[in-house]
């Protein structure tokens, strides 16, 4: 699941606990919504940690020299 069924996610739960007034004979609709929205937010946290971890800066294949004194910075 990407960011965007998340986001779908937290949006359906939002519109089933706060935008309704149905009745469901053996469904509270309420924690209904409120778990979407749950397990939303655990999707987005997951995947915003998992896209950090992705992003490793790699040293240049070239090692830079110091011109004026003729040796490598590191």
């Amino acid at each position: 699941m990407g960011l965007g069924g998340c986001i779908i996610l937290i949006a359906v739960g939002a519109i089933l606990t706060f935008a309704t007034d149905w009745e469901m004979k053996g469904a509270n609709l309420d924690v209904i919504g409120l778990i979407l929205m749950a397990v939303g937010i655990i999707g987005v946290v997951t995947f915003t940690s998992i896209a950090k971890r992705r992003r490793v800066v790699v040293p240049p294949s070239t090692p830079i020299i110091d011109e004026e004194r003729g040796h490598r910075p590191y």
